[in-house]
């Protein structure tokens, strides 16, 4: 394995708190998910790696910032907006049913 074929990792701390605000910004808790059974701990766990891997950060903290109200969907850059766009349409689903 070379030093190329290894992908650059950010900072864990940082892009665990860059997961986490994408879910916020879209009214979603991705710990909730996990208790609820949505999503597997290690799920949450590879979202935060992909974001990791992500080049994208700026461009993610100027989407956070943004943010005025709940968004609706995950931007398109994200390496996690699918899962996000996903957790956020069955939530609808859910709060439509009660």
């Amino acid at each position: 394995m070379t030093a190329a074929s290894i992908a650059r990792l950010g900072d864990a701390n940082r892009h665990f708190w860059l997961t986490r605000s994408v879910a916020r910004a879209m009214n979603l808790s991705l710990g909730e998910a996990v208790i609820e059974g949505e999503m597997a701990a290690e799920g949450y766990c590879d979202m935060v790696n992909r974001c990791r891997q992500c080049l994208q950060v700026s461009a993610c903290e100027s989407w956070l910032g943004a943010q005025v109200e709940d968004a609706r969907a995950a931007p398109q850059f994200c390496p996690n907006h699918e899962i996000y766009n996903q957790l956020k349409a069955g939530r609808s689903r859910t709060t439509k049913d009660v």
